[in-house]
């Protein structure tokens, strides 16, 4: 059942990009509604999904590699569903549904075994922690995403070439806001889980000096889009370049720490 619920989320959001990218095809407009229903009905799936195992486990799915992978892709998914759903645009699909997919399918590939967490208040500290990481990465990955929208955008409209993404994507005021607030809750949630991190780690002796160096890489990174844009007046196009490269950047601190990680088993 929980195998079958994941292909399902799998098939959704993969179909949502697949639907997503039809106005490339032929001329028709942005499949909106379509679009929304299947990320829906991919978030519902896989959040039975993960019901299952947190059944299963006994425990919130959040420890493990393979489970916080899949919360992760779920997390991804559904901020993504409420952007394309406030915004009633589809074009941010064709690269935050992807990459849900893909980390909802190396959670299953992994294995979706959950390591023992804390009981009583260190257990729902640590979860805590992890839920608001999860989220601000989730926002910050959204910001990316809008910001990698706009710069494409952007460079048609300059080079003067009204095709289909001219028609297809949405205005770049709009992709802008989209990049403004979801990078401020992005960096809103890390600092949240950073600072439950911290704290853990100070009351409970756990210090994993791998996590400390990618979470506060990814703090930081989140910060300077969030700082940029409150304070440094950074106007759309640095703001859209700095958060994608910063994304980026960040997964890649991430598959570096792995590779150096002992903890096999474990997110780091």
């Amino acid at each position: 059942m929980i195998a079958i619920a994941h292909f399902l989320a799998i098939s959704l959001y993969v179909g949502a990009a697949v639907l997503a990218a039809t106005p490339f095809a032929r001329p028709v407009s942005a499949p909106v509604r379509g679009v929304v229903a299947l990320l829906a009905a991919g978030v519902t799936a896989h959040a039975c999904a993960l019901v299952g195992v947190a059944w299963v486990a006994g425990q919130a799915p959040l420890t493990g590699l393979g489970p916080a992978l899949s919360f992760a892709g779920l997390v991804l998914a559904l901020a993504l569903l409420l952007v394309e759903a406030t915004a009633r645009d589809v074009s941010l699909t064709l690269v935050a549904a992807p990459l849900a997919a893909v980390a909802t399918t190396a959670a299953n590939l992994i294995g979706l075994r959950t390591l023992l967490e804390p009981e009583g208040v260190r257990g729902a500290w640590l979860v805590a922690h992890i839920a608001l990481s999860f989220i601000g990465i989730a926002a910050f990955a959204t910001a990316a995403a809008a910001g990698a929208i706009y710069l494409i955008e952007r460079r048609e409209l300059k080079s003067r070439r009204f095709g289909a993404v001219f028609r297809f994507f949405p205005p770049l005021e709009t992709l802008d806001r989209v990049n403004h607030v979801a990078a401020v809750a992005g960096w809103l949630g890390l600092t949240l889980g950073v600072v439950l991190a911290v704290t853990y780690s100070f009351a409970y002796r756990a210090v994993d000096l791998p996590q400390i160096v990618w979470g506060m890489g990814a703090w930081a990174a989140a910060s300077a889009v969030a700082i940029g844009r409150l304070v440094g007046g950074w106007q759309a196009r640095r703001a859209a370049l700095v958060s994608s490269v910063a994304f980026v950047a960040v997964i890649a601190l991430y598959v570096a720490v792995r590779v150096a990680s002992t903890g096999r088993g474990q997110f780091l």
